[in-house]
């Protein structure tokens, strides 16, 4: 039996974990509480260190024996810890800390980047747009500067806490065993520090920041796509400390009743009489700028079921180079006279001019079937589901529906 496992619980292990689940569970929690990934966050900062701090001595052959038997207060006569920097560059490979997530300086600390979703039109990414939107965000609070308080000094660091905003708790889980867990400080509220209700900026009531409402202008770009961003840099929220991040646009298309976007292309679909697709087809169709484009078959052109047809430039604009234009694609349905319409003397005049009939030789052997109409879309019930119902009936004695009770 170890005599303490604080070390244990911070890597979320027990006392028999092997060497290599000591290392496996530093790699995933120093990542997760790196303060590169962890900007602003001081409750994670502290964890980092503790887990840093438990790793050094639990992938210690001699300090973990040490610790096992006599607990943290052995190690601290010998000395000769290091830094959670120093672990986390031994552990990783070169370059410090701050080079595992990409660079060797970390940049300076934003508030999070607010994004809305816009909704726009096949039109407006065809033509351009520019639209006026209003968006509230925190602004510092002017009277107070972003202090919160009445006096120049500030906010006093959370006693509770130590100005950590969270606190170390310990929880027993079984004999001999202690959890220790961490949890935000219930007296700042995470904040890491407090300030006195009479001691209140009037303006914020405390809070650092205030509301404001804030109009900006949107240019939607032609040749524009779903999902692509449009970026207002350091409009987010403002905080004490910290740079603003950004409010993002994330361009959404709506559908459109006639075209269906495929990259710099749109595509549609027409259905024509079967007049037109042999005899020769007129059509207008409303282009995404109001023009009306005129779209006609050439002499002597058939359009069969299915066919598609091109036509050039009349696509969506380039984002950046809205002079080059994609293709426009038709794809045609021809709709075919209902049964019954075609007498016979119309049958003997269309047989001069189409290809001829399919010649069949029918024999005395050959058994005649019978064609109805059928709607896919309706749901079918399946014969088998015929044939165990009628199975069900047979086992139960064909007894179904109303019962009579024998007198």
């Amino acid at each position: 039996m170890v005599k303490e496992t604080k070390f244990y619980d911070l890597l979320e292990l027990t006392p028999e974990a092997t060497p290599a689940d000591i290392k496996k569970a530093y790699r995933k929690l120093a990542v997760k509480y790196h303060p590169d990934k962890n900007p602003n966050n001081e409750a994670a900062a502290e964890k980092f260190k503790e887990v840093s701090g438990a790793y050094e001595v639990l992938s210690d052959e001699k300090k973990r024996e040490m610790y096992d038997k006599y607990g943290e207060e052995a190690l601290k006569d010998g000395g000769g810890m290091h830094s959670a920097e120093d672990i986390f560059s031994s552990f990783f490979g070169g370059g410090g800390m701050h080079s595992f997530f990409g660079g060797g300086s970390r940049g300076p600390r934003k508030t999070e980047d607010i994004v809305h979703d816009l909704q726009v039109s096949l039109e407006d990414l065809y033509k351009g747009k520019h639209s006026k939107l209003a968006v509230t965000r925190n602004v510092l609070c002017t009277k107070c500067e972003g202090r919160g308080t009445k006096s120049t000094e500030g906010a006093t660091k959370c006693k509770g806490c130590g100005g950590r905003g969270a606190k170390m708790i310990h929880r027993q889980i079984g004999p001999g065993m202690v959890q220790q867990m961490q949890v935000q400080c219930n007296d700042c509220g995470g904040q890491g520090e407090t300030i006195k209700p009479e001691d209140q900026c009037p303006g914020c009531k405390g809070k650092k920041v205030t509301k404001e409402k804030k109009i900006l202008t949107v240019y939607i770009d032609r040749g524009m796509r779903h999902g692509q961003k449009i970026t207002f840099g350091g409009e987010s929220d403002e905080a004490p400390g910290v740079e603003p991040g950004d409010i993002v646009f994330n361009l959404i298309e709506k559908k459109h009743e006639t075209f269906k976007r495929q990259g710099h292309d749109l595509v549609m679909e027409a259905t024509i009489p079967l007049i037109e697709a042999l005899g020769g087809m007129k059509m207008s169709i409303k282009q995404l700028d109001d023009r009306i484009l005129l779209v006609q078959t050439a002499n002597n052109e058939v359009i069969s079921p299915g066919d598609i047809r091109v036509i050039e430039n009349e696509g969506m604009p380039q984002h950046k180079n809205p002079e080059q234009h994609g293709r426009m694609y038709i794809k045609f349905t021809v709709q075919f006279p209902k049964s019954g319409l075609l007498k016979e003397p119309q049958l003997k005049e269309l047989e001069k001019i189409l290809p001829p009939r399919n010649t069949v030789k029918v024999t005395s052997d050959m058994e005649k079937v019978t064609m109805t109409e059928i709607n896919l879309n309706e749901k079918r019930e399946d014969p088998r589901h015929r044939q165990e119902a009628y199975d069900d009936d047979e086992q139960q004695g064909g007894q179904r529906g109303v019962q009579c009770a024998q007198q």
